[in-house]
């Protein structure tokens, strides 16, 4: 799929959609996340009137699969803000809370994420690197309470 859409922004460098679909599957991969961070803002660039709440949500991820988690939750809230319907910004801010130590806040996360979807931990992960998968799962066993 990478190749696909390195493909398409070839042909058209334009693709805003294309950049963030290629900041995505690149956070899912296991690429480095900073290259993602930057493909993804660089089809919010080309399309500055695109709803703001899933690409904030993988630049969200991306600083969290880099373990600098003040920066992922803010990018998480501004998400959430944008897009309150969207499940996996809630849990990938409970998870980060959770690891910065903020279990109270990772709560309050986790039983807003109750009111969108009774589904707290996903059944389905993208993530290919085993790493990025624990530290999004204990983060998040952590926030609902469960024994990591």
């Amino acid at each position: 799929m990478i190749a696909l859409v390195e493909r398409a922004l070839a042909l058209n460098p334009s693709f805003a959609r294309g950049w963030y679909l290629s900041g995505l599957l690149r956070l899912w991969a296991g690429d480095d996340p900073d290259v993602a961070i930057e493909h993804v803002e660089t089809g919010l660039r080309l399309s500055p009137r695109e709803h703001l709440g899933q690409p904030l949500s993988a630049i969200g991820m991306a600083h969290f699969l880099k373990r600098r988690f003040a920066e992922a939750a803010s990018k998480l809230i501004l998400a959430i803000q944008d897009h309150p319907g969207f499940p996996p910004s809630y849990r990938t801010l409970a998870a980060c809370y959770a690891h910065m130590g903020r279990l109270d806040e990772a709560r309050v996360i986790v039983a807003r994420l109750r009111v969108i979807t009774p589904q707290v931990m996903p059944s389905d992960l993208p993530y290919r690197k085993p790493e990025d998968r624990e530290l999004f799962m204990s983060g998040l066993r952590l926030a609902a309470g469960e024994a990591t």
